[in-house]
Formats: structure tokens, C-alpha cells, sequence
């Protein structure tokens, strides 16, 4: 990663032009062209440097309630219980663990009762007993700082 990489990255993070050619903009400012912004994005997805590039949003200011979840699943039954999570739009991320619980996962809904059915959901289908749930206490920002 160049320090041009870098600028890119620093520029994406701290006020993504909303425009109709938004890496035209940035290219603008790093004085390069559209094509050079997004060839170096994609070569640093190629190369793992960065996994995602498009919003986050701070889904509580939105109305949205979530939680992290757990629940024990026998290991012949984690591909069927990881794709019912995947049906899932409001299901995040998962990830298969070692220990008990060994399937985390976020979740987030548009209200309470959207949240219970979707968890409701997963247990029926799942046949899981119980999915433990934990509230956010501190919200953590995903960036990737470079200084």
C-alpha cells in the first residue's frame, strides 16, 4: 500500500463525495483519473488490503434495534442452521466458533417485533433451544486509520 493508497482510503472515510461520478471527485483531489481510483480500490480488494467499500450507518439513529446473538449447534446440523441465517437480510455476520455457543451472529431489524420474528424463525427452522442475545454496550466505529 503507496501513500496515494492511503489518500484514498483517508478520503473515503472522511466524506465520500455524493455526487453522480463520486471517483471522478476523488481522483480530482489525488490528481488522477476515475479509472486510477477505482483500479487501485480493486487491486487492494484483490489483495485483501480492504474488504468493503460502501456505507455504514449508524442503524440505532435510524430506528433499528439489533443485538449480537449465540446458540449451540451440533456440528451436523451448522451448514443447514448457517444457511437459514443466511436467508436472512437482517442477519449480518456469522461465524462458526469453537466452544459453546459456537455460532455467533448480529442481527438487526427495523423494530422489536421484527427482531422476535426473525429469531423465532431461525430457532423453528434451526431447531435450536435457545439463542442467547447481547446488547450493544459501547458502538465501535469500522475504519481503517492510517496514521
Amino acid at each position: 500500500m503507496d501513500e496515494k493508497d492511503r489518500e484514498i482510503i483517508r478520503l473515503l472515510q472522511n466524506g465520500f463525495p455524493l455526487e453522480a461520478e463520486p471517483f471522478k471527485a476523488l481522483g480530482d483531489k489525488l490528481w488522477t483519473d476515475e479509472t486510477g481510483v477505482i483500479s487501485r480500490l480493486a487491486r487492494m480488494m484483490q489483495e485483501e488490503m480492504i474488504r468493503y467499500v460502501g456505507p455504514f450507518f449508524d442503524s440505532r439513529k435510524l430506528g433499528y434495534v439489533g443485538a449480537l446473538a449465540a446458540m449451540d449447534v451440533p456440528p451436523e446440523r451448522v451448514d443447514v442452521v448457517s444457511a437459514i441465517l443466511a436467508e436472512h437480510h437482517g442477519v449480518t455476520h456469522n461465524y462458526l466458533r469453537d466452544g459453546s455457543p459456537n455460532i455467533w451472529f448480529t442481527i438487526i431489524a427495523e423494530d422489536e417485533p421484527r427482531k422476535n420474528a426473525i429469531l423465532n424463525d431461525i430457532k423453528k427452522r434451526g431447531r435450536i433451544e435457545t439463542i442467547h442475545l447481547f446488547s450493544a454496550r459501547r458502538m465501535f466505529k469500522i475504519r481503517m486509520d492510517q496514521d
